[in-house]
């Protein structure tokens, strides 16, 4: 029986797998990963091709599976920061007694340990071995080293293993793997918490078919929804026009306009303990609205007028309440990021406020990944360049320990 895991919807999940009679498991385990709702994408070490075949895990996860540090064509498409950028969570299942004694000791000597090395992102490991190499005082050793340094350990199971023997080191059986894998998304910081997220540009109409909008692709809002729901908060997106599906257990709200996304804030931002402004809210809309489309002028005249009116700074005027929410905001600049994010945060009276120079196509308004600096009244922290969804959680995560420190 397959179990539902929502946790897993659209998460970006790298699988490690290395050299072990377990290893043909992972084909199931990939398998059952993309069921949940996972995008699933491989490593595999050199060992663990002996035991089951690339072709397989390729032919299962329908990318092309990673093999070699050093290989130019992976290294153009996807090397080992890129992949270590793309996941949001890295498992390693069969995870090896060598392989837990190489990363133990920060080695980074073929792919897979590099990728792990690099990872900003949570790293999961599910031994499989016989049971005496499981309880040497080495591989004991080993794990708790990784455990100390925050992995997260899955398993292993006890029972009859492969080579007739019982005892500790199986991996652990899919479906109790999946649901572990699952409650590392499901933290429950924000359990009982509302949360009220802006996201994606405003369109504001010029006539019926012309509109003044930005670039904005709501990706980051997005994914900061879906992370204040795994945290446990009741989440309500406001959004603009964008090509994402809701995530799943958030309140969407479709909106078009400026006016719209204000009104629709202010209808409830009153029960809320969490604001953030993500969206690409239009400084302005034309002051009149042609009902009709405006046609090309025939007479020679090349030049067209608009008068435009500003619209309410949605964020200030949540931020100016007497009860006001931890409210946070974006900055989304293409010069002197931290002199005008500091601004921003004084003069809205901000908690927070995270920056990001979009001026990088690497990290712009269309890109999965970005890199951002969060700014508050006397600190500021950098995170490097993730994916949308990993620095979602990180800033949820920070989020949730303001409002602990809070009286």
């Amino acid at each position: 029986m397959k179990t539902a895991f929502n946790t897993l919807n659209n998460r970006r999940v790298l699988l490690g797998v290395t050299g072990g009679i377990a290893a043909y498991k992972s084909a199931e385990l990939t398998r059952r990963l993309q069921d949940q709702g996972a995008d699933v994408r491989i490593v595999m070490t050199r060992s663990a091709t002996e035991f089951i075949t690339p072709l397989t895990m390729q032919a299962l996860s329908r990318h092309p599976v990673h093999l070699d540090l050093l290989n130019p064509d992976t290294e153009s498409v996807m090397g080992h920061i890129e992949l270590a950028r793309w996941a949001d969570l890295i498992l390693i299942a069969p995870a090896s007694a060598n392989f837990l004694a190489r990363f133990a000791s920060g080695h980074g000597d073929d792919l897979l340990t590099t990728v792990c090395l690099a990872a900003e992102c949570p790293v999961a490991i599910a031994p499989a071995m016989n049971q005496a190499m499981w309880s040497k005082p080495a591989t004991q050793d080993n794990q708790s080293i990784l455990v100390h340094r925050g992995v997260h350990l899955l398993g292993p199971d006890s029972g009859l293993q492969a080579c007739g023997e019982i005892g500790a080191g199986r991996l652990l059986d899919i479906d109790p793997l999946i649901e572990r894998v699952s409650a590392l998304f499901d933290t429950g910081k924000l359990q009982g918490r509302t949360v009220l997220i802006t996201a994606g540009p405003t369109r504001e109409a010029i006539d019926p078919v012309r509109f003044i909008s930005n670039h904005s692709s709501g990706k980051q809002g997005y994914a900061l929804a879906a992370a204040a729901a795994d945290a446990g908060a009741n989440v309500i997106l406001v959004s603009g026009p964008t090509n994402l599906s809701p995530p799943e257990r958030v309140e969407h709200v479709p909106v078009i306009s400026a006016m719209q996304m204000h009104e629709a804030v202010q209808a409830r931002v009153g029960d809320v303990d969490v604001f953030i402004g993500v969206a690409a809210v239009a400084d302005y809309r034309p002051t009149l609205t042609q009902s009709q489309k405006i046609k090309k002028a025939t007479h020679g005249k090349s030049t067209l007028t608009l008068e435009l009116v500003e619209n309410p700074d949605i964020i200030a005027e949540v931020a100016a309440r007497k009860n006001k929410p931890f409210t946070v905001g974006f900055a989304a600049e293409t010069e002197q990021l931290e002199t005008f994010a500091r601004k921003k945060l004084a003069q809205k009276n901000l908690d927070m406020i995270v920056a990001n120079n979009v001026s990088n196509t690497d990290i712009g308004f269309n890109s999965d990944q970005n890199a951002i600096t969060v700014y508050e009244q006397d600190d500021s922290l950098d995170l490097p360049m993730m994916s949308k969804r990993a620095l979602s959680e990180k800033l949820i995560d920070r989020i949730a320990e303001h409002l602990r420190a809070k009286p």
